[in-house]
């Protein structure tokens, strides 16, 4: 195997299936890059020979086909169980040994997947950065001497150095987001509960969730839909909704609507090259025909100061009782700092964040269903590890500007590179959805990925394009109104009190005829496909209207009105009014008028 060689999914799967590889001699290359590379601090423990055996030996007897992550080698960041395997956290004292694996570790095993060992970790799974460890400060991959950024620190530089395909991290502030950006990688930040925790030391209980780090949109959705799956034995566990299903993941097609922060509210911390890696993406994605539409980011700026300056802190000193109570020393000072602040909050301070949180995420809210998602940089800025260490605390905050207060308002996440600096240095984006809009996120950032076609992580090839359906937004459906339904007509409301919005005002395509319809107030149009020859372009406005919506709308539609497929200007088709040929009796043919507005100014 070349030690250049991508370890993606999709390429280990084909030389399996060849007989051109085994998961042997993949693994045999990965010794290799564990001892080239055990200097960047990256594992806590890698598995020895006799534990991998048992791995290689039931895959010898296995279908390949049968096993959709056969041989596949993936890292497992400390606070996640592996049966017979330490669970230290970053703070030897604190170590045990499981008897079970984590219930996604169990999945992916199930699955075929073979792990390599447990990652290095901020320290309780506490920061950003990736250095508070006592066994070593976790160097990235593309310059040593910068944070890899954590706490996931290990489990990301794994997957960028080619020691893994995809690795398991975790996240309540952004250690799933802020590695992957330092590391040229994706990050998934799934929505709380899509993948369960049991089996994960927490850090806040009510935040958390386990994250993924692959080389691209492809390969995460796969891991994805295997990992998750509600989980009786947590009570944070929810059942994955029918449009959040993988089946819905893809090349994202037709418009899409993103929202960014206003100058004014972006921070790079004088950070000239981060910044001007941002301003190339956001001007990339209009070139590419995205809409780039601002949106005031304040609530969700306020609600990341609340993760660490109010009282969710307290969890983190739960999660680590009695340690923090009966033997704080063992606990690095910077962590110990930290987590013992969560003994000073009362309950009147929790509810009085709670009340804030509310008001915040309503807000934040309106935010998010204007558009099909928010998108930020995923860091302000990377620091060098002797500025981490100079100054722990502060600059770890800084990095949590864009990612604190997303698992406070419950919403999903994923982490995509566009790009690198001047020098070299890996840059990306976040995009921000609610709760399981899962694919949708991980549909846009496969097309924002494809368009950019970066190298993947550090050394592990060229960018391959998917072979993935096109998709488009499952959370919203497109709809061509013709009459009494256009804006300032009569019927509008029923459509914008439903949270609909105008995408565009065009045409049909030219084979329908328009008739006024007998009856009314109000009055109505109906629209229908033309003979062949006789018919002509009709005006028509294209709404977006929410699924969740779209039932108790064409249920209010009465006969002789219907919702069919309508086909527009461009070739494309749409949910949109049909009128059935029995409503036609009566009815007057105003084709020639070209628009119902038209007929309605010639009355």
């Amino acid at each position: 195997m070349s030690t250049t060689s991508s370890l993606s999914l999709t390429d280990l799967r084909v030389q399996y299936l060849s007989g051109s590889l085994t998961p042997r001699e993949v693994f045999a290359t990965i010794g290799e890059r564990i001892e080239q590379y055990r200097e960047h601090n990256i594992w806590i423990h890698a598995l020895t020979a006799a534990e991998l055996e048992p791995y290689f030996s039931k895959l010898e007897q296995a279908d390949i086909r049968a096993l959709p992550l056969y041989g596949i080698p993936f890292a497992i960041k400390d606070n996640i169980d592996m049966a017979g395997v330490p669970t230290t956290a970053a703070c030897p004292e604190f170590s045990y040994i499981p008897e079970r694996s984590a219930f996604v570790v169990q999945r992916l095993i199930d699955a075929g997947a073979i792990p390599v060992g447990k990652s290095n970790l901020d320290q309780f799974a506490t920061g950003l950065v990736g250095v508070r460890s006592p066994y070593g400060a976790c160097k990235n991959s593309f310059d040593p001497s910068m944070v890899s950024g954590g706490s996931s620190a290990g489990s990301a530089v794994s997957v960028a150095l080619g020691m893994a395909s995809f690795s398991l991290g975790t996240d309540t502030a952004g250690s799933g987001r802020v590695p992957a950006c330092f590391n040229n990688l994706v990050g998934v930040k799934p929505s709380i509960g899509l993948l369960s925790a049991s089996g994960m030391l927490p850090a806040c209980r009510s935040l958390d969730c386990i994250t993924i780090f692959a080389l691209h949109c492809d390969d995460a959705n796969t891991l994805l839909a295997v990992a998750e799956g509600e989980d009786a034995s947590d009570a944070y566990s929810r059942v994955n909704p029918f449009a959040n299903q993988a089946r819905h993941y893809g090349a994202w097609q037709g418009p899409l609507r993103i929202g960014v922060l206003p100058a004014d509210q972006l921070a790079f911390f004088g950070h000239s090259d981060y910044q001007a890696s941002y301003e190339e993406t956001i001007t990339a994605l209009k070139e590419q025909g995205v809409k780039i539409i601002e949106v005031d980011f304040a609530p969700f700026i306020e609600a990341a100061r609340l993760l660490y300056e109010g009282p969710w802190v307290a969890e983190r000193y739960i999660a680590t009782t009695p340690m923090i109570q009966d033997n704080p020393e063992a606990m690095l000072p910077v962590i110990q700092t930290i987590i013992g602040g969560g003994a000073k909050s009362s309950a009147v301070d929790a509810f009085q964040a709670q009340y804030r949180l509310k008001a915040l995420r309503k807000a934040a809210t309106s935010v998010l269903a204007s558009v099909d998602c928010l998108l930020s940089p995923t860091a302000g800025r990377p620091y060098s590890i002797d500025a981490v260490n100079a100054d722990p605390i502060k600059l770890n905050s800084n990095l949590g500007y864009y990612t604190n207060y997303m698992n406070l308002f419950d919403l999903a996440g994923v982490a995509v590179p566009t790009g690198f600096t001047a020098s070299g240095f890996p840059f990306g984006v976040t995009l921000i959805g609610e709760a399981f809009t899962d694919r949708r996120l991980l549909s846009i950032a496969n097309r924002i990925q494809q368009y950019f076609q970066l190298p993947l992580g550090k050394d592990q090839g060229a960018f391959q394009p998917t072979a993935a359906s096109p998709v488009a937004n499952q959370q919203r459906i497109a709809v061509a109104v013709c009459g009494a339904h256009l804006q300032g007509q009569p019927l509008n409301w029923q459509l914008t009190e439903r949270g609909g919005y105008l995408l565009e005002k065009t045409t049909s395509a030219p084979n329908y005829k328009l008739y006024a319809l007998a009856g009314g107030p109000p009055f109505r149009p109906g629209m229908v496909v033309a003979p062949a020859g006789e018919g002509q372009a009709i005006e028509v406005e294209v709404w977006s209207l929410p699924a969740s919506e779209f039932g108790s709308f064409v249920a209010g539609i009465p006969a002789p009105l219907g919702i069919g497929k309508v086909a527009l200007t461009d070739g494309s088709q749409v949910s949109g009014f049909i009128c059935e040929a029995s409503g036609l009796a009566g009815a007057e043919d105003i084709s020639h008028f070209g628009a119902w507005r038209a007929y309605l100014a010639s009355k």
